[in-house]
């Protein structure tokens, strides 16, 4: 960071502080009860969030960027969009864990299944944006398309906002909780490639977001981030319409 002056670590290390502070704010935003409860609450589950958090990072690194190991690509190639992802994912992770943590009833046992379930659903769009893009988005990572990597970013974190709607509030019950949470996951998984449509066909007319993000000789930023700032907002306009 300080050395190399190096953007891609950077911003990874960002989105870890901005999880990180999602995840804790999940505590605070509880009922309190006492205040030694509340010191007792805030250590437990917040030693609860650095691990799931730093364990996000490692499923990230097998599961999701399959071409490319995290920390050589930020530290050794400065590739910006593998951190942008990075960043991301640890803001998604932090968003799912205020849900969880925000709510009363429940403990370490819903927190882990639910954390579980909602790292396998970031997996799951993940593959489905793989799938649906018209480029090999693996391959663009891997030459350092930053473009992508903010798209890529966009969607990570509003996914992982769609899901922090579906679990948070209070523990109901197994059945309810997780019907809930599967129907609101699976509205957000089909509403991605409306999303994208949206984008490419509305926000950007007579412009395609392919030929912006790879099919030029500097792929515009400017658009990955565009169409990863529509999926973020859309995170909140499907979640307050579920609320």
């Amino acid at each position: 960071l300080v050395e190399r002056d190096n953007l891609a670590v950077a911003l990874s290390v960002a989105g870890y502080f901005i999880g990180l502070t999602m995840a804790l704010g999940g505590v605070l935003a509880g009922e309190s009860v006492s205040l030694k409860q509340d010191v007792i609450d805030i250590t437990r589950y917040g030693i609860l969030a650095i691990a799931l958090l730093n364990l996000s990072y490692w499923i990230n690194d097998w599961c999701i960027l399959m071409r490319s190991k995290i920390g050589q690509e930020m530290v050794r190639d400065r590739n910006c969009g593998v951190g942008l992802i990075s960043g991301a994912n640890h803001v998604a992770m932090g968003l799912i864990l205020y849900g969880l943590l925000s709510g009363e009833g429940g403990g370490f046992l819903t927190v882990a299944v639910f954390w579980v379930l909602g790292q396998l659903a970031l997996i799951l769009a993940a593959k489905l944006y793989d799938f649906l893009a018209p480029y090999d988005v693996q391959d663009a990572l891997a030459r350092d398309n930053a473009a992508v990597g903010a798209a890529y970013a966009g969607m990570l974190m509003g996914i992982g906002n769609v899901i922090r709607f579906a679990v948070q509030g209070n523990f109901s019950g197994w059945l309810p909780s997780l019907t809930s949470f599967g129907l609101v996951v699976m509205f957000g998984l089909l509403a991605l490639p409306v999303l994208r449509w949206v984008t490419d066909r509305l926000i950007l007319p007579g412009r395609r977001l392919t030929d912006e993000l790879v099919r030029q000789d500097r792929p515009n930023i400017g658009a990955g981030v565009l169409e990863g700032t529509v999926y973020v907002c859309m995170s909140y306009l499907i979640g307050w319409c579920i609320q």
